[in-house]
């Protein structure tokens, strides 16, 4: 067991050294929302993209679902038996969602015109390799097929 010991209102240290670091934390998100909350979201999102409107909205309910949360845990309830757990689970699925279609923007796009014209040089430059063996002697593999039993080398006619 822990040996903190309670001061005058009967909190232990260790306790009240959480609940001070718990207090410093809520009041750096609530000026942080402040801001956030300021700004009419009609004009926010006019200025967004549509995917940055759509991050601005699933922090604000992913923030507002945790802050329930963690007040649900203060007054003594387990939120995992609540349907905020649902949600929270509903808004990061969202998340995934939004990074999965950012990811598909920035991956590398294929240019058609550009690649026709490799596929074309390849076979072009295939083409002229067998037609410039085909001119030169056969190669080993040739003069094996065309070795009779007797060890001897057929002529090409």
């Amino acid at each position: 067991m822990s040996s903190a010991r309670p001061d005058e209102h009967g909190i232990p240290s260790e306790i009240k050294e959480n609940l001070a670091s718990f207090d410093t934390h809520l009041s750096e998100l609530e000026a942080e929302l402040k801001a956030l909350l300021s700004i009419n979201r009609n004009e926010l999102t006019d200025k967004l993209e549509p995917i940055d409107a759509a991050k601005v909205d699933l922090v604000a309910a992913y923030a507002i679902n945790s802050l329930f949360w963690m007040y649900m845990n203060v007054c003594g309830l387990n939120p995992k038996e609540h349907a905020v757990k649902q949600e929270l689970t509903r808004i990061q699925s969202y998340m995934q969602r939004v990074k999965e279609i950012e990811d598909k923007k920035k991956a590398p796009k294929l240019n058609k015109d550009v690649s026709k014209r490799f596929v074309k040089s390849a076979l072009w430059q295939a083409a002229q390799k067998r037609e410039i063996s085909a001119n030169t002697e056969p190669s080993t593999s040739q003069q094996s097929v065309k070795e009779g039993s007797g060890g001897k080398k057929q002529r090409r006619k």
